[in-house]
């Protein structure tokens, strides 16, 4: 049995919640297939590290400004550190870090907020410490620090402009070096994604801090100059790029603006009540997530250890403000992980406290047995599932199975005799982040395989074009808009040369991209008289036929001696119908 004394160690600490968010967010971070968004940022980043603009980005050549750059020069930095642009483990793993500094700006956070309460005192820090493993191992923050997009830097960012804001209003003197690291990471936040986390997080939390929610509201007043200094540099640093850009591409800039506006309202729009399913993204947590939101029976508990109203309100104008944006996504949930995984802390702070004593209430009893059966159901479920799902490697006679029965197995266990027999929150809590890492570490191989489960076989794609000798080493160009996930497959930009028809191509031979096969009668009047299109073939987009197919072309000096019959027979003996 550990110490009281070890336990309570900065370093052990520090390292319980290092080695959670690696568990989290670095295992096979390269296994899943690249996400539409994720495409976005890795084709923006792939031409920033092979020479293009990091001030204008662009993405297949075209400006690319509907998300400002700071996500996208993270992974183009770890391209060129590293010296790939393929690499998938290496173009996320800024995400992942970033997600592991959310984490710890997190901690300090929580730190802030708890250390004046009185209960606080018996083991200074505890409360705090808990609500960043609850975070670290929250199922929407695990998926979010796992891809490439922008949502993690931008609320990562946020949550550490509040604890340096915070950490300000709660200093004896002036504090101005905390106001302008707060001020920095600000702006830094603007320039992940723009204004939506200052909506969805700094709005409701500041409006709460400064409101009779928090008992201690006046030190923002007494800190005025510090908070301006912080605002004054945030809005200088994030608006900087936008400002820039507008100087050089104002048109540009105000077409993607009136876009991104009407966006909001007619993409991925749903009802006002989406968000309420939230405490479900706490994972493991989610049945103490339930409880803590249940206000006549967790304000007096849970209120000892965190300042609950104040996270409370924080909460709910957060989910009030995401609710009144039409558009809304799952991972736009994010700003409202930080003050449930605080209001969960604060839960498992009264029932490790409650049960020390020598009769628990009722009610505290049922909370830690419902607590210890969804733990069970989850380790037993795990490896019916992986019979059921019938993916190589992981059937009933593969090592893997063995070690998740193993492993979930004994956890079952330990969870029956410790949690719903002997009634211990605290090998609970080591039993659901210990559950959550194996699940991690065990299963995440096999989703690459689920997702390729329905594939349709024997399909050609762009990676088979590519393979073909006689296309080595030609450019690359399209005819039309080609979906980003093809460019980013291509390795390449393709550049949309539609608009192009006053020129003949600089260079040929070279490969076209279009939407319907490309034939002579196609190729602009000023291309006749040189340029010869050979015989179209095929490829498909997706995993399947119904996700549609391109054609692919190549252009060609014309040569008066070949009859088209010739050409198709000699020069192009590779064209067939994708099959």
């Amino acid at each position: 049995m550990l110490s009281s004394s070890f336990l309570r160690a900065g370093w052990f600490r520090c390292l319980t919640v290092l080695l959670v968010c690696c568990f989290s967010f670095f295992p096979y971070l390269g296994a899943p297939n690249v996400s539409l968004m994720e495409a976005r940022n890795f084709v923006a980043a792939r031409e920033m590290a092979q020479g293009g603009s990091w001030l204008i980005p662009t993405m297949n050549l075209e400006l690319r400004l509907a998300k400002p750059p700071l996500p996208t020069w993270a992974v183009a930095t770890a391209m060129k550190l590293f010296g790939t642009t393929s690499d998938l483990f290496v173009l996320r793993l800024p995400a992942a870090l970033m997600a592991t500094l959310l984490v710890f700006f997190f901690w300090g956070l929580a730190r802030e907020l708890t250390r004046r309460l009185p209960a606080d005192a018996d083991e200074p820090g505890r409360t705090a410490w808990l609500s960043a493993l609850v975070l670290a191992s929250s199922l929407l923050i695990i998926t979010s620090g796992r891809e490439g997009q922008w949502d993690i830097f931008s609320n990562g960012c946020m949550v550490g402009a509040l604890w340096l804001l915070t950490r300000g209003w709660n200093s004896a003197g002036r504090g101005y070096g905390w106001f302008t690291a707060a001020g920095v990471a600000l702006g830094a936040c603007i320039l992940s994604k723009g204004p939506v986390a200052p909506y969805a997080m700094l709005l409701p939390y500041v409006g709460c801090y400064v409101s009779g929610l928090n008992p201690w509201r006046a030190t923002v007043r007494a800190h005025w100059r510090g908070t301006l200094l912080a605002a004054v540099l945030g809005l200088g640093i994030g608006l900087s790029w936008p400002l820039y850009v507008y100087s050089h591409v104002p048109a540009a800039v105000l077409a993607v603006a009136r876009v991104e506006t009407t966006s909001w309202g007619e993409r991925h729009v749903q009802p006002f009540w989406y968000y309420l399913n939230f405490p479900v993204f706490s994972g493991i947590w989610a049945l103490i997530a339930l409880a803590a939101l249940w206000v006549p029976y967790a304000r007096r508990r849970a209120g000892a250890y965190v300042p609950y109203l104040l996270l409370l309100g924080w909460l709910v104008a957060s989910l009030v403000l995401l609710s009144l944006v039409p558009e809304k996504k799952e991972r736009y949930m994010l700003p409202l992980l930080p003050p449930m995984a605080l209001l969960i802390a604060g839960m498992l702070r009264y029932l490790e406290t409650v049960f020390r004593a020598a009769a628990a209430p009722a009610a505290a009893r049922r909370l830690v047995r419902g607590w210890s059966l969804l733990l069970i159901v989850v380790c037993l479920l795990a490896p019916l599932a992986m019979v059921l799902a019938q993916l190589p490697g992981f059937g009933p006679v593969t090592l893997r199975f063995g070690a998740v029965v193993v492993v979930l197995g004994g956890l079952a266990l330990v969870v029956f005799r410790e949690g719903w027999q002997r009634l211990r929150p605290v090998p609970l809590m080591a039993a659901s982040l210990t559950g959550m890492a194996a699940l991690l570490a065990l299963l995440l191989p096999a989703y690459p395989l689920w997702e390729g489960r329905r594939d349709e076989q024997g399909l050609r794609r762009l990676a088979d074009v590519r393979r073909q000798p006689s296309l080595h080493r030609l450019p690359w160009c399209s005819m039309g808009e080609v979906p980003v996930k093809q460019v980013w497959m291509n390795g390449e930009p393709m550049p949309d040369i539609s608009d192009d028809t006053l020129r003949t191509p600089t260079r040929l031979p070279v490969v076209i991209l279009s939407e319907h096969p490309y034939e002579d009668d196609d190729l602009p009047d000023a291309w006749q008289d040189s340029v010869d299109a050979m015989p179209s073939d095929s490829f498909y987009l997706g995993r399947d036929r119904g996700a549609g197919a391109w054609y692919y072309t190549v252009l060609r000096r014309k040569y008066t001696q070949f009859s088209r019959e010739q050409r198709r027979g000699t020069l192009f003996p590779w064209n067939r119908v994708a099959h």
